[in-house]
């Protein structure tokens, strides 16, 4: 009799131990670790206050391109280019063409690779990849060409495409610097304040101060000429 009481005892202990083991062993190898930074990093584009986008117009180039951080631009490059081109200097293509001398040549024409429609359509009136163009396309590809195969989002800061731009001409551009544009002269006053201006300098004095009378000579004392009393007579 005790030793089937032993035998129950000791399987129900060690139905609890087995139980009581689920609740912690497995946890542990299943356990899961939040990630440093969450969520995922996505390129929107900037909207002003009002809901529309803000205009991005092209730099002066012969001012930023020589202070452009050319490293940073390979950095760029390197993590957001190069899954699809290649960048040496044998023009080796890609999901996407060859980038190697792609600042100046002129848009659809590298050798190897099967362009989309749009983008002959843009070499039909795009001579070449300039500055203004390549900044403008990837700030966002599909926005500014419609139908391309490069289906990448863009990039939207400003001074990463300037530092990518930047390397893309290292890499056996023949496309020179332009000079920098001259400073803007200051706008000049506009003609209704001069003549305004000069109007108030002939007005002379403020309305509403009374003018100094001009002094008159004095008058004449009664009975004598101006200089006084008339001398007494004799008698």
């Amino acid at each position: 009799m005790d030793l089937t009481f032993n035998k129950i005892a000791g399987a129900g202990l060690a139905t609890a131990l087995v139980i009581a083991s689920l609740a912690v062993i497995p946890p542990i190898f299943f356990e899961k670790h939040p990630p440093h930074t969450p969520g995922y990093k996505i390129d929107a584009p900037e909207e002003t206050a009002g809901g529309a986008e803000a205009p991005d117009v092209p730099p002066d180039w012969g001012t930023v391109l020589p202070a452009a951080d050319i490293a940073a631009g390979e950095a760029k490059a390197a993590g957001v280019c190069s899954s699809c081109h290649k960048f040496d200097p044998a023009g080796t293509n890609a999901i996407g063409p060859g980038l190697y001398g792609v600042v100046g040549r002129a848009p659809g024409t590298h050798p190897g690779f099967a362009y989309s429609d749009p983008m002959k359509g843009l070499a039909a009136k795009t001579p070449k990849w300039d500055y203004d163009h390549l900044y403008e396309f990837i700030h966002g590809p599909g926005k500014y060409l419609p139908g391309t195969k490069m289906t990448y989002v863009g990039l939207k800061a400003p001074q990463d495409r300037i530092n990518v731009i930047a390397y893309l001409h290292s890499l056996g551009s023949t496309l020179p610097v332009p000079a920098p544009k001259p400073a803007a002269a200051p706008p000049a006053e506009p003609a209704a304040a001069s003549a305004g201006a000069a109007g108030k300098a002939a007005e002379g004095p403020q309305s509403g101060v009374a003018p100094t009378p001009a002094k008159g000579p004095e008058p004449a004392h009664p009975g004598g000429g101006a200089g006084g009393p008339n001398p007494p007579t004799k008698p």
